[in-house]
């Protein structure tokens, strides 16, 4: 297997290694998932079914939310390195607190190692939230789990956009918001992001969908860049989030 993963440090953002975009077709599916760590909406804990999600989907760059690392309660197991394995993908994590003997947060798949990476702390008063940026030869990816709190989460957006606004590649930026209006996301963002996800999609409960906190959002991208297959996966109960992906082409 391809899966090479390493712990976060706070090492060079989109503003070193940005050179021009090489000027050929790109394509790439970009899956975004809160996992629940792999317990399911019936409780059930099985990464495997998470696993299976992402290879029959097949996506070049998955985010992932709610991911443990070396915690007590997932008996010492590296979550990020166990489905990197099983998905023959490079997987990264991003610590966004201490728990239970080991770390908490965010993470990365993705079929291709990223050039830089680097973590920015976000507000949160129930507990501290992250942002993961990993740069690519032709884009940037951000991934996020905003706050419960309606406060850290308008307060967390500006930040967001101060940290893309760097960049000088197409960003990709996925998560869950814990917001379910789309419009109050865009607008704290700066009007810069428009929606590559199905907006009118619900992504939470899985069993039973009733509101939208999951977004894929871009800035950044070229005139000629074409956005299918907007999905959002109903079927599975892998996670208490229902998986979301799109498909880019630009060139």
């Amino acid at each position: 297997m391809k899966s090479l993963l390493r712990i976060l440090l706070p090492v060079a953002c989109c503003g070193l290694l940005l050179g021009a975009c090489a000027q050929r077709p790109t394509t790439l599916k970009f899956m975004s998932y809160n996992i629940r760590n792999g317990r399911g909406i019936d409780n059930v804990q099985d990464l495997g079914r998470v696993a299976e999600v992402i290879n029959r989907t097949a996506p070049d760059i998955v985010a992932l939310q709610e991911v443990d690392s070396v915690t007590g309660r997932m008996s010492g197991r590296f979550i990020p390195a166990e489905l990197g394995e099983m998905t023959g993908m490079h997987a990264r994590f991003c610590r966004a607190i201490d728990y239970d003997g080991g770390a908490y947060g965010i993470g990365l798949l993705s079929r291709s190692e990223p050039l830089a990476v680097r973590r920015i702390p976000l507000p949160g008063r129930e507990e501290a939230r992250v942002l993961l940026v990993a740069e690519f030869p032709d884009y940037v990816v951000c991934v996020t789990h905003l706050s419960l709190t309606r406060e850290d989460q308008l307060a967390s957006l500006p930040i967001i956009r101060t940290v893309t606004d760097t960049c000088r590649k197409p960003v990709l930026l996925a998560g869950d918001f814990n917001m379910k209006v789309a419009r109050t996301v865009l607008d704290g963002l700066g009007g810069e992001f428009r929606p590559l996800s199905d907006t009118t999609q619900m992504t939470f409960p899985s069993d039973k969908p009733s509101i939208r906190i999951d977004y894929i959002l871009g800035r950044g991208l070229p005139v000629s860049a074409v956005v299918t297959e907007p999905t959002v996966d109903h079927t599975t109960t892998a996670s208490d989030h229902c998986p979301l992906w799109v498909t880019l082409t630009w060139e």
